[in-house]
């Protein structure tokens, strides 16, 4: 596992901040409603960014979303460099994050075994 470095996890940070006010209130496209960014990872040369996201419309809109979160990479990436005072401004590369999904099937999952067991006959 590489070594993270307390700059990078600030820029990342910052990345994501500014991200998420560019998504609400400057790309107009209405494919891009509705995304949270759930976190960011840089690359230690900043050529790369990683950018989690999910939605409220779930995996099955994610499709669209991401076509539309690529179309709007440029404008975004362009915005970042705006923002950011960094030599290199990374390349956006948007992927769909399932933990939360996952973390609610799990809590389901739990409810549900904790139901059988308060239902169960005591054992003697």
């Amino acid at each position: 596992m590489p070594k993270e470095y307390p700059r990078t996890r600030r820029v990342a940070e910052q990345i994501r901040r500014d991200l998420a006010d560019l998504i609400q209130f400057e790309v107009k496209d209405p494919g891009v409603r509705f995304v949270t960014l759930t976190g960011v990872e840089v690359t230690p040369d900043y050529a790369h960014a990683r950018v989690y996201y999910t939605t409220l419309a779930g995996f099955e809109a994610g499709a669209g979303i991401d076509s539309a979160l690529k179309r709007a990479s440029g404008f975004l990436r362009s915005q970042l460099g705006h923002r950011l005072k960094l030599r290199v401004i990374p390349e956006l590369h948007f992927i769909y994050d399932t933990s939360v999904e996952r973390g609610v099937h799990l809590a389901k999952l739990i409810d549900q075994a904790v139901g059988t067991a308060a239902t169960a006959p005591p054992e003697q």
